[in-house]
């Protein structure tokens, strides 16, 4: 495992023999036109911003109607910026169609399978390799200042790396990549807790899976959090958003 210093140019080098548990993907289709436009694939997963049921951890900082519109931007923000990547982009929803069909008018959708967060985290990667992608990476929707300069290292630490992490401050993770499909990194896992990343590591490690960290940045799920990305990001849209809406967080 190697970590990389803030936006370190990543200079991959040969794939060494694998030997994790990694599970090898077939990467078979049965034609040329199932092919993907190209060897690279990017997830956004995002939910309806739906009142009530989207950024609850900053209620009652925000009311739920204020929360779901910061969501709605950030979600806005993040596919405007992923948009311009050197990779395919995919919504990965949760929700009505009809709404991510209207915002995200040319976007490709993919709708969530799975009974948790891991399950479904663990169907789109599987079902991205399957398709022929060699390399597959998630994001979320909630760190809108996401550079996509840390999008493109992650792919380039994947020429070299069967797993690429981008720890998030409150101790998960912003972005998961994938060149071989790691099932059990998704499983029996304490989701939005600070002990994600550390046990993700400790099943890869254990498993002999070689993997790369990135440095690592926020996302928006607490008032802390949206303090430290007024500061960070002040121009972005979804920076605007949260002080047009509430000026105090100035």
């Amino acid at each position: 495992m190697k970590t990389l210093n803030r936006f370190t140019t990543i200079r991959p080098t040969p794939r060494s023999n694998f030997k994790g548990n990694a599970r090898a993907v077939d990467k078979s289709v049965e034609s040329v036109d199932n092919l993907p436009r190209s060897t690279r694939v990017l997830g956004v997963f995002a939910k309806e911003p739906i009142p009530g049921q989207v950024k609850t951890r900053l209620t009652p900082h925000l009311s739920a109607e204020q929360a779901a519109g910061l969501y709605h931007t950030s979600l806005l923000e993040t596919v405007a910026t992923m948009a311009d990547g050197d990779f395919d982009l995919v919504l990965c929803y949760s929700g009505d169609k009809n709404y991510f069909r209207q915002t995200f008018p040319g976007v490709e959708l993919y709708e969530q399978h799975g009974d948790d967060l891991g399950a479904r985290m663990e169907n789109v990667l599987r079902q991205f390799l399957q398709q022929g992608y060699q390399q597959a990476m998630l994001i979320g929707s909630d760190s809108p200042d996401l550079p996509l300069l840390l999008v493109d290292q992650a792919f380039a630490a994947l020429s070299s790396y069967s797993l690429v992490l981008a720890p998030a401050h409150d101790g998960g993770y912003v972005l998961i990549g994938e060149s071989c499909h790691c099932p059990h990194l998704f499983e029996d896992m304490p989701w939005s807790s600070a002990d994600v990343l550390s046990l993700t590591r400790q099943r890869a490690e254990a498993s002999g899976i070689e993997y790369f960290l990135l440095p690592a940045w926020d996302d928006l799920d607490d008032p802390g959090a949206l303090q430290r990305f007024l500061r960070r990001s002040p121009e972005s849209r979804t920076a605007k958003y949260l002080r047009s809406h509430r000026p105090e967080t100035e």
